[in-house]
């Protein structure tokens, strides 16, 4: 990505930079984390940020600095997974809506639309309520319920490109439709799903912390952005900075994901290029 595309487009550069922090910060944990986060210190609780603890302990004396790094892991992990399962059913479902049509667009888009009618988070909330409350769980049920918008999107892009006439070449000569819709197509409607793909990001990790705040996300003792919030409500009154640092951390972490999607979507726009 040159140097010139960056300071043209500040939305994409600052979005990229706080992304590659929090990932760099995430995957260097076990090096840089001062702490271990789980580790207690009846001696230090509630510490003030200080030398020692930059951002201070928590109401079992854990570093906070320590379990924000290691729950920017585990939040971080669960939005690019989740993401992950949710762009792999988008995408499948979507390429066979637009391609084939007829009855096939007509059952997919029903079940899309059955989908849409419930409120995504209620309807991660009820099913979570009959499962067990794992980091697996909690991927595998984010990327379930948010499928939706990936496989609209990529039916849209398909329903435009299959009349276009690089695919009407291939199959004049005779290539067949998995080719055609894996090798031809789908490259080209991946522009709008990676923006998708980086906004979703940010969603889910929203997602992550609200459930976990809620206490149906990731479970204490492991750190999560969510669950670290959840704690510190309870002491706001004198320890501010048991809920300041992890909302913070969300915040950023939602920010950047925003604008790091803006930013490709801003790139990927042809009026962008005109003269």
């Amino acid at each position: 990505m040159s140097g010139k595309l960056l300071r043209s487009n500040p939305q994409l550069s600052f979005g990229l930079g706080i992304v590659l922090l929090l990932v760099s910060l995430s995957l260097l944990a076990p090096w840089i984390s001062p702490y271990d986060p789980t580790e207690v210190h009846v001696d230090r609780v509630l510490w003030p940020p200080c030398k020692e603890h930059p951002f201070g302990t928590d109401e079992l004396g854990r570093d906070v600095l320590s379990r924000l790094i290691w729950g920017g892991r585990i939040s971080l992990a669960v939005g690019l997974i989740a993401v992950g399962i949710a762009t792999v059913i988008g995408l499948l479902l979507g390429a066979l809506a637009g391609y084939y049509g007829g009855w096939i667009d007509e059952v997919i888009m029903r079940l899309v639309d059955i989908m849409l009618c419930f409120p995504t988070f209620f309807l991660i909330l009820a099913v979570i309520a009959f499962l067990e409350p794992s980091i697996f769980n909690i991927m595998a049920v984010i990327g379930l319920t948010s499928w939706m918008g990936v496989a609209r999107l990529v039916r849209a892009e398909f329903l435009s490109l299959k009349e276009r006439g690089f695919v009407l070449a291939a199959r004049a000569i005779g290539a067949p439709s998995i080719r055609i819709i894996f090798s031809h197509i789908l490259p080209n409607a991946m522009g709008p799903v990676l923006v998708w793909m980086v906004l979703g990001t940010g969603n889910a990790i929203l997602v992550e912390s609200a459930l976990s705040f809620l206490g149906i996300g990731i479970q204490p003792p492991v750190p999560s952005w969510g669950n670290m919030l959840s704690s510190g409500k309870d002491y706001l009154e004198v320890a501010y900075w048991l809920s300041l640092f992890p909302g913070m951390a969300i915040l950023l972490a939602v920010l950047g994901y925003n604008m790091l999607g803006e930013g490709i979507r801003e790139m990927l726009d042809p009026k962008r290029y005109k003269a």
